[in-house]
């Protein structure tokens, strides 16, 4: 039965997922203008965050739509086809869940987090423009 799931929800995402990802290539939002200092700073702030994610998961889109709509420079890691990020974010985060966005807490600790609805509410909290 185990098996049945696992082919199943792979044609669904097969069948599905070029669907979504045009209609998300279509309307992604535009990403926010900033002085080209403030984006530099930015930058710097972000440069150490990874955003673990499969290519058609729809909470995985629901974030990177977030990360271009306030135009971070956050690195995208493929953890379905890429063999090692997946190793990564389990040896990491403790579980294969995407999205998972890894940062680092201000004492120098890493932080994983694996909502979607938690990752966007960090991004707005700490990066929105007011």
């Amino acid at each position: 039965m185990k098996l049945f799931f696992r082919y199943f929800f792979k044609t669904i995402r097969i069948i599905l997922g070029p669907p979504i990802l045009l209609i998300n290539w279509i309307t992604m939002p535009k990403g926010v203008i900033r002085p080209e200092d403030a984006q530099k700073k930015l930058d710097k702030e972000t440069q150490d965050m990874i955003l673990y994610q499969f290519k058609t998961c729809p909470f995985c889109i629901k974030v990177r739509r977030e990360k271009k709509r306030l135009s971070l420079n956050i690195e995208t890691r493929d953890a379905q086809r890429n063999q090692l990020h997946r190793s990564q974010l389990l040896e990491g985060g403790g579980n294969i869940k995407v999205p998972c966005l890894k940062t680092t807490n201000d004492q120098g600790e890493e932080v994983w987090m694996y909502e979607s609805n938690q990752i966007i509410q960090h991004l707005q909290e700490k990066y929105s423009v007011h």
